[in-house]
């Protein structure tokens, strides 16, 4: 009989949220993230939304975005005009449309082969422009769901996308709807000006001598401000007149440029500018150039320029007055004045943009971004600083003063970091229970409910090594790099001890089996040994009754730096893994020597001994896990387990299966007896440090250098090594074939160059990304239109059959049985293709197409006829000619065959297109018509009602227009 496993998967929990609304929505949760440093952060002044790894947080914690199955982390958040809409870009390229009332995604688009880097919307919010590591530029249709085309020209990743509004007036040649231009800047030091309604590059600048790192445009769109990897912050000017007039030579016979530099704001920093933000309604810009801290720009109006012009010209006046009177006498003003008529002072840039204050963030700072949507009840801007350090903090901008002595300072309004580490999660540990986790990173503890996911205690330690809960579960023991082990009581979340064990980092301790001693393994070369034991509180102690406490009993002395050390269940052994890639066992009351493992070509970083003390399981930084007989010390196995060091291995709970952690982000689960993996599980965004397993193992919890603690359940659902080995073959080979149908010649990068094999690279492309998705799509309709052609086959030659008989022939029989699928369906061949098509996404649709083999798209026109003569989904039928027309155009303009089918095609879309739009047609009519006659009534109302005359009839309807629509609940 074939043995089965139970199979692990991300744990799923409640939300503990404020809202009710969301409260029982259970979510797949990885804790610990506040906000994680892969993407921008957006805050509408009331809501923060974050990165956090795969998901989005919506802070005040009131609902995350999540898509079951998708692991790829955040790269890029922004917010629709339709302010309920949000693109989130990822790393795999693809980018999602959520909805932030439903927590949905509205449609997903796949077009780009490395990770989104930046996105735009246009004013209506109808298009989205997105940058990406492949150095393409892609316009997407958001209302139609569609890729519209793909710009090429940068030879380097995109970091950001401005849309610029366009006057109707503006010559194109383009029969394009909605005209606009569109500023994009690149690692490969230009920016370009495209025209999209042509798909052409209007203008290249070499705006800077190194990367362009950031990009923005003020409100009046006459001013776009560039940051530079060198701290150079440049201020460059639009001319919409040149805009205008479009593409014309000037009299001395060169193209009018559009965009003209102006000079350069000088910066507090000369660091990289990463971030450069207008705020949307006060007059504040500002700009990061600096890991910790934002530099805050005022915007002066006109008045205000001129008025400080005028009190520059008059103290220079009177200084020159004052000069002069005392070198020549007291007629030496007169020359003063006749000078300064003739003297002209321009405003200069750095008149209208001042420097006005410096926000210090406590950490390093990844984005940030300005409350826009609601400023605070005093008028006072906001700004969210989104911090690397897994935290997030919102700071007050205050309003000018005019008294010199005491400059304008930030206030920190609000700061999220309690829910999450500042650094690395470096050990875990589970009380005897499992109802409480404890992690430890480099400054804190905290303890987290297990039921809940809720940090509900946090202390400050030093840079925390390893950990372990103390009998009883009310204190937990953390080694530290210092050598120190803090003793740490939960219910008052007090350090009770500070015992210096050693003078190096203590890498490991061990809980005896028993639960009277502890073993404390350090770089020292000791091997330490502790009695637990209870000692009266003091005075000033916080707690009282008993106290734990450490007793130092022994010591080892070994010839290298201790990294592991491990007491077997039976208490009986003690192993001791060293630098020198060898694990001593010893007896553990004696301490004499019993084994020596030698295997391993690096050293050991973990090992534990299962339940029954038989086996003993070592893995190492040279990636391998070995399996060892306790007895004798033989090597049952060695298992290249990781592609990466191996940072923690743990047995389950009465068993020989045991789970292994390492710095290739995987988490890895194994049969110690058959010496096979049974299950790999990905999730985490960097190298997992720390592993704990449950008591009664239900449970895995790892801890990683992302910063987040994941729990990973065992499940109900079986798992079969055969069937897994299928699964990972077969998604192997689908994203080998997307692989090599997405595969362009081109380079990436900063080698990318402007040809590929000699001849010039296209300007503007399609859009299109084989998925496994849309592969799968296109064999779904290829299996549709067979089962539907070998269906109307057998019927057609049945009617041929049955018309060469007469009716009352002996020979005439029942017609064929259906197809089960068709039969169960109750559906036509023509309405089942349609069925299978419809199911496809929108985003996805022509990728899946052009899937398709050109005789299934021969098949397919057939198909379109009949639908189009049946007035069936238009739309989509139109959508699909269109596109197999323009895809195929040279196969079907050199087959014969196809005439037959475009004529009627031709015939058949026409009438059913001039049907819609005739339906179009009336619909508006009757709207225009409803509209008319609630105005009239309106008019004819105030009429008889107030007694007013036309004026006011008309001013009164007008106020009725701009009122706000409100939703009433009952």
């Amino acid at each position: 009989m074939v043995q089965s496993y139970l199979k692990h998967g991300p744990t799923q929990v409640p939300l503990i949220i404020r809202h009710r609304k969301y409260a029982s929505d259970p979510l797949f949760q990885a804790f610990g993230v506040v906000c994680s440093s892969s993407s921008n952060s957006v805050f509408d002044g009331k809501l923060a939304y974050v990165p956090a790894l795969e998901d989005v947080l919506v802070w005040d914690q009131i609902s995350m975005w999540h898509e079951t199955g998708h692991r790829e982390e955040v790269t890029c958040i922004v917010q629709s005009p339709q302010s309920d809409s949000f693109a989130v870009g990822y790393a795999d390229g693809s980018i999602r449309l959520w909805s932030a009332s439903t927590t949905s995604v509205l449609t997903t688009f796949n077009g780009h082969k490395k990770s989104v880097t930046t996105l735009a919307f246009d004013e209506t919010g109808t298009r989205l422009a997105s940058g990406s590591q492949d150095t393409d530029v892609i316009l997407w249709d958001v209302v139609a769901e569609a890729g519209l085309y793909r710009l090429r020209g940068h030879r380097d990743q995109i970091t950001a996308i401005q849309f610029l509004s366009v006057s109707e007036g503006q010559p194109s040649t383009s029969t394009s709807t909605a005209p606009a231009l569109l500023l994009t800047s690149s690692k490969d030091t230009f920016m370009k000006l495209w025209d999209l309604t042509t798909q052409h590059c209007v203008q290249t600048i070499v705006a800077h001598r190194s990367e362009i790192w950031s990009l923005a445009i003020n409100q009046e769109q006459n001013l776009i401000f560039t940051g530079s990897g060198e701290g150079e912050l440049k201020v460059w000017k639009i001319n919409h007149e040149t805009l205008a007039k479009g593409l014309k030579e000037t009299e001395s016979g060169e193209v009018a440029k559009m965009i003209e530099s102006v000079s350069s704001l000088p910066l507090a920093s000369k660091h990289r500018v990463s971030q450069i933000k207008f705020h949307s309604t006060q007059p504040y810009f500002a700009v990061q150039s600096h890991d910790r801290s934002v530099e805050i720009f005022r915007i002066r109006t006109e008045e205000e320029v001129r008025k400080k012009q005028a009190r520059r010209k008059k103290r220079s006046v009177e200084k020159k007055r004052q000069e002069q009177t005392k070198a020549r006498g007291p007629k030496a003003g007169e020359v003063v004045i006749e000078d300064d008529k003739e003297e002209t002072m321009e405003t200069s840039l750095v008149e209208f943009f001042t420097p006005h204050l410096v926000v210090r963030a406590s950490g390093k700072i990844r984005s940030f971004d300005f409350g826009s949507n609601q400023p605070s009840s005093k008028g006072i801007a906001q700004i969210l600083v989104a911090l690397a350090s897994n935290a997030l903090e919102v700071y007050n901008i205050p309003h000018p003063t005019k008294s010199k002595d005491e400059p304008p300072e930030a206030t920190r309004n609000y700061s999220v970091d309690i829910p999450g580490h500042r650094t690395d999660v470096r050990t875990l540990c589970l009380s005897s229970d499992d109802q409480i986790l404890s992690s430890a990173s480099n400054g804190s503890l905290k303890i987290w409910n297990m039921k809940t996911t809720q940090c509900i205690r946090t202390m400050e330690c030093g840079y925390a090594i390893c950990s372990t809960f103390l009998p009883g579960d009310r204190h937990i023991a953390v080694g530290t790099k210092s050598g120190e082990i803090l003793i740490y009581d939960i219910s008052s979340s007090t350090l009770i001890e500070t015992i210096k064990a050693h003078t190096a980092t203590v890498w490991s301790m061990h809980v005896r089996a028993d639960g009277e001693a502890l073993v404390t393994g350090s770089a020292d070369k000791d091997v330490k040994f502790w009695s637990l034991e209870h000692k009266a509180a003091t005075e000033d102690s916080v707690q009282s009754g008993k106290l734990l406490s450490l007793v130092h009993i022994r010591t080892l002395k070994m010839s290298d730096d201790v990294l592991s050390v491990r007491y077997s269940p039976n208490s009986k052994f003690l192993a001791v893994a060293l630098l020198d890639s060898t694990v001593k066992v010893f007896y553990q009351d004696s301490l004499k020597f019993f084994l020596s493992l030698y295997g391993h070509k690096l050293p050991v970083l973990s090992m534990d001994i299962s339940d029954d003390s038989k086996l003993i399981v070592t893995c190492s930084a040279d990636k391998n896990v070995k399996i060892w007989g306790l007895d004798f010390g033989d090597c049952h196995k060695s298992i290249f387990a990781h592609e990466e060091s191996i940072m923690q291995v743990a047995f389950e709970k009465d068993s020989h299966y045991f789970w292994t952690v390492g710095k290739d982000k995987m988490l890895k689960y194994w049969d110690g007896d058959k010496f096979e993996g049974i299950q790999k599980l990905e999730g985490h965004h960097g190298e997992i440090w720390a592993l704990a397993l449950s008591r009664h193992g239900n449970f895995v919890v790892t801890g990683s250098h992302d910063k987040s603690i994941r729990v990973w359940e065992k499940l109900d659902e079986p798992l079969f090594l055969e069937e897994e080995r299928e699964k990972e073959l077969e998604k192997l080979y689908e994203s080998g074939i997307a692989d090599t149908l997405n595969r362009v010649d081109a380079p990436i990068g900063n080698d990318a160059g402007g040809a590929i094999n000699g001849t010039t690279e296209v300007e503007a492309a399609t859009v299109s990304k084989q998925t496994a998705e849309t592969l799968m799509a296109g064999e779904r309709i290829m299996e549709a239109i067979e089962l539907a052609d070998t269906e109307r086959e057998m019927f057609r030659e049945y009617e041929e059959a049955m018309s060469k008989l007469s009716e009352n022939d002996a020979m005439r029989m029942q017609p064929p049985a259906r197809n089960p699928v068709l039969a169960a369906y109750d559906l036509e061949p023509e309405a089942y293709v349609l069925r299978v098509v419809e199911k496809v996404p929108s985003t996805a649709l022509q990728d899946a197409l052009l899937v398709l083999p050109f005789g299934n798209v021969v098949t397919l026109m057939v198909y379109l006829n009949i639908w189009a003569q049946k007035g069936w989904n238009i739309t989509l039928v139109s959508r699909i000619i269109f596109f197999v027309l323009k895809t195929y155009h040279h196969q079907i303009v050199a087959n014969r065959i196809m005439r037959t089918t475009l004529i009627p095609l031709r015939k058949h879309l026409r009438l059913a297109l001039q049907k819609q739009k005739e339906v179009i047609s009336y619909n508006l009519a009757a709207l225009y018509f409803i509209r008319r006659k609630n105005d009239s009534e309106r008019t004819a109302q105030f009429y008889e009602e107030e007694n007013m005359d036309e004026e006011k009839v008309k001013a009164r309807i007008a106020e009725g227009k701009k009122r706000k629509r409100v939703n009433l609940r009952a």
